[in-house]
């Protein structure tokens, strides 16, 4: 009788259908496609990637551009901005002879940090 109790709660949840969309990710998330891309022609897939990307580049964390809980949202000033900075660069990459590849990133001026850096560090005295 002791046993019989355990199943009867257990034989339900094996009963049920498996949950749509698991696709085998942790968490049985599925990543939603991006919306409000304006500037990136990119595959869905990369988005994760090329954010990094950004992050990194800036030192900074997803919600220092998107609005928490709503990346799609254009509430946040600086997600414009952004959108500005990735087409400059795209720009400038593009009027780069020979193969297509990021030549100018927001690394090459940001160096990990929110403001651009105009010029290198100045020299210790005595240097």
């Amino acid at each position: 009788m002791r046993l019989l109790a355990p199943l009867l709660f257990l034989i339900p949840l094996c009963a049920q259908p498996p949950q749509e969309g698991g696709g085998g990710r942790p968490g049985g998330r599925v990543p939603q496609p991006p919306k409000n891309l304006q500037v990136l022609k990119v595959q869905p897939q990369e988005i994760g990637r090329i954010m990094r990307t950004y992050t990194a580049g800036l030192g900074v964390r997803c919600d220092y551009c998107h609005v928490q809980g709503d990346f799609a949202s254009d509430d946040n000033h600086k997600k414009i901005v952004a959108r500005r900075m990735i087409a400059m660069t795209q720009e400038i990459n593009s009027k780069f002879p020979g193969e297509a590849r990021e030549r100018v990133t927001c690394y090459t001026c940001h160096r990990g940090e929110t403001e651009p850096k105009s010029a290198p560090p100045p020299a210790a005295p005595g240097d």
